[in-house]
């Protein structure tokens, strides 16, 4: 039995943040059901590098999911949908605002028909406010929640993170946010309840004392490359053999050891700079003696006398590193897969490690309706019913 056998959750979704969500779920035990649009489905199924046709990606994005190709134009299947909602802990959707409204399916509906139904909604900007009816990515949610604006050179354009990490972080509040709804339920505090998630607001969410900084003191965070303002030291660092080390020697006993070890043991002395709010502003000093210490040793020497004096420090990894890493191999976070068709492929392993009831990859991404037949079968409906839906463009 994993974590989460036993909930049943219909996704709403495209693309990336409720998708996201519901796979993390999914990959707990969570009953998972995928409502598809016909004839092409969810668009990641042709989003990035594509093996026969379909995504890479989608294989990781939907594994463990059931796939239900359905006509929302269609009042049956509109009515499937409400079907499943019937025995559902969790709806998950990321339409515009109002979308599900117009489809019959808003929240009035919705609670009427299961009392205990938990309705996560992943939208631009919230469900409420200004905003809301713009339409919103992540990208936008990175833009607007701050982190593009601290993200770069100083002396360069705002940069983005190299993946869509402002819809994974609504993904990840819109599980949190489930999961404490499904609580209240199970444990009998009260029915179903709306998680509304922003994309905007669940980046904001992460950038730590920006706010309060500028309000008290007038302070505004920029760009400042690999370097943590204000918490010193802590930086990427060149090494000899043209590699680069990220090391984090911010804490007053660490600092210590990190200049003893890099032999300058007159700044580890140092009266003013035992504690961080000494070290900050003179952080430029700091990062030009570890750089002259690191230039003149290769990566590896870096990386083993830094262990050996128990200072934080890591390479930079490419995905390359990672797969041939022994630590990711050991904590099985490398699986072999096999796709359909049987090309084998390795993926990304589950997160996080559950010592009782851990997750598990039971199948990859499914193709579109796959599983249409299965999941109006348990609705009831029988094969002659199913083949006339068929016929009427109401499921594929």
């Amino acid at each position: 039995m994993t974590a989460l056998t036993g909930l049943r959750v219909i996704e709403i979704g495209t693309l990336i943040a409720a998708p996201f969500a519901a796979r993390l779920l999914a990959e707990f035990g969570a009953e998972v059901i995928k409502i598809e649009s016909m004839g092409s489905g969810d668009p990641l199924r042709k989003w990035r590098k594509l093996h026969e046709g379909t995504s890479l990606w989608w294989y990781l994005q939907s594994r463990n999911k059931q796939s239900l190709a359905l006509n929302l134009k269609s009042a049956e299947g509109i009515d499937i949908i409400k079907q499943l909602v019937e025995s559902a802990d969790v709806l998950i959707e990321n339409l515009r605002p109002g979308a599900l409204e117009k489809l019959g399916l808003g929240w009035d509906v919705l609670h009427a028909l299961n009392p205990k139904l938990t309705l996560v909604r992943i939208s631009g900007y919230g469900q409420t406010g200004p905003y809301r009816d713009r339409p919103g990515f992540g990208a936008i949610g990175e833009a607007m929640g701050g982190i593009r604006y601290t993200t770069g050179s100083p002396d360069s354009p705002p940069a983005r993170v190299g993946v869509s990490l402002g819809d994974s972080l609504a993904s990840m509040h819109a599980v949190i946010g489930a999961l404490m709804s499904v609580l209240r339920v199970k444990t009998g505090q009260g029915d179903g309840q709306i998680v509304d998630v922003s994309l905007v607001e669940s980046v904001f969410n992460v950038m730590e004392s920006l706010v309060p900084e500028y309000a008290m003191l007038g302070h505004v965070r920029e760009r400042t490359g690999g370097a943590l303002p204000g918490i010193a030291p802590s930086n990427t660092y060149p090494t000899q053999d043209d590699a680069f080390v990220v090391i984090a020697g911010n804490s007053d006993p660490i600092f210590n050891r990190l200049m003893r070890a890099i032999g300058r043991p007159d700044l580890a002395e140092r009266e003013d700079l035992r504690h961080n709010d000494g070290r900050a502003p003179q952080s430029q000093m700091l990062d030009d003696a570890i750089s002259a210490w690191t230039r003149s040793h290769s990566i590896e020497q870096v990386l083993a006398e830094l262990e050996q004096a128990e200072v934080p420090a890591g390479r930079i990894y490419s995905v390359a590193d990672i797969v041939a890493d022994p630590h990711y191999q050991a904590r099985e976070m490398i699986l072999d897969t096999t796709l359909p068709g049987g090309a084998e492929v390795k993926m990304p392993g589950i997160v996080p490690k559950l010592s009782d009831t851990p997750g598990k990859v039971n199948w990859q991404g499914p193709q579109l309706g796959q599983h249409t037949d299965a999941v109006l079968a348990e609705l009831g409906l029988d094969a002659a019913t199913i083949e006339r839906l068929k016929a009427a463009g109401v499921v594929q």
